[in-house]
């Protein structure tokens, strides 16, 4: 499936179930759904599907009413545990190989499968009980759906409300590299000045600058009202 694992597509649909903020992914079709899920992890629509259906077998995925792909209790499990693991990876790459954060989410990726729970309990110890990856995803995934509540797109906050940005979407790695390199980093104090959403342009104040970003990064930056 282009080289995507179980784990990695449990870990997308784990994004879809759990929303940030006030999104919803549409629930009006499987063809959504897969679409929703090939667009993430950049895999036709497809491959997605046949993915989808192979969960729906292993007993992780059901489909609702609406044949919209459903974790299962088993499944949610799995992929609350893929999650965890793969945020302390991250950790491990930035904290104790020097990698930078965007190279941990990629590598992270890589390794996730060659570590056991064992191996992911004992690098947790080393690390001191992190609470966040280095993107500002909480490491618990109890903690995470809470405060999913507390956040949203950057697009989406209106214009003039100082905020403050908590987590940086990663399914992108261009995305994620870009942020670094332009100080789009947790904790950063920004501010929405201008949106013109039908041509994807937006402005903001960064660390009272103000700079011209894309719809794409826009909703790729997530934060708490200040």
């Amino acid at each position: 499936m282009a080289g995507h694992s179980v784990d990695e597509y449990l870990e997308t649909i784990y994004f879809l179930a759990f929303p940030i903020g006030e999104y919803k992914p549409d629930p009006g079709s499987s063809s959504a759904i897969a679409s929703r899920v090939a667009d993430m992890l950049g895999v036709s629509r497809a491959s997605a599907g046949e993915m989808l259906k192979r969960l729906e077998a292993d007993g992780l995925v059901e489909r609702g009413e609406q044949k919209e792909a459903i974790l299962t209790e088993t499944g949610i499990e799995r992929a609350e545990r893929v999650v965890r693991k793969h945020r302390l990876i991250e950790r491990m790459l930035t904290d104790f190989m020097g990698y930078t954060a965007a190279e941990a989410h990629i590598h992270a990726d890589e390794l996730g499968d060659t570590f056991s729970d064992d191996m992911v309990q004992r690098i947790e110890e080393k690390l001191g009980y992190p609470d966040r990856c280095p993107h500002g995803w909480p490491v618990d995934p109890a903690f995470e759906q809470r405060e999913n509540k507390e956040l949203a797109p950057l697009a989406d906050v209106g214009l003039g409300n100082p905020a403050e940005i908590v987590r940086l979407a990663e399914h992108d790695g261009d995305l994620l590299h870009w942020f670094y390199e332009e100080g789009f980093v947790p904790g950063a104090k920004v501010e929405l000045r201008a949106a013109q959403p039908a041509a994807g342009q937006f402005k903001i104040s960064l660390a009272g600058t103000e700079r011209a970003i894309g719809e794409k990064a826009a909703a790729g930056l997530y934060v708490k009202l200040v």
